[in-house]
């Protein structure tokens, strides 16, 4: 079973966009933070942007501040970064996260497998 299902990934050139989406089950998207990372090769896997479950809320990485937009659709289930005036620098593979805290018991994480982002001129 597939909990967290990214798509939208693709090839752009400087200064271009994109739009990822993540499509997730009830049980992990109702009361989960929903973030996207991403982890280019060679180095650590680093938090990309953040969006709370209760208000909405959002974080974002200073390397994509006013460039990356995520937002969550309750209705369907998804949490989707829009990326705009991208760079060679945010090649990436991009991972969707769920992270839920629980009463009494450890946090539950889940992951996607992943959708890679490049961008070249």
């Amino acid at each position: 079973q597939v909990e967290l299902v990214e798509s939208g990934g693709g090839s752009v050139q400087p200064g271009g966009s994109l739009r990822l989406s993540c499509a997730a089950s009830d049980f992990v998207f109702n009361k989960s933070l929903m973030s996207w990372y991403r982890q280019a090769p060679g180095k650590e896997r680093e938090l990309v942007a953040s969006i709370t479950s209760n208000d909405g809320n959002t974080d974002y990485a200073d390397s994509v501040k006013g460039r990356f937009t995520i937002s969550r659709d309750n209705a369907k289930n998804t949490v989707n970064l829009q990326m705009n005036d991208l760079q060679p620098e945010d090649t990436a593979v991009y991972y969707c996260n769920a992270h839920r805290g629980r009463v009494y018991l450890a946090p539950i994480e889940y992951w996607g497998k992943g959708i890679l982002v490049t961008v070249s001129s």
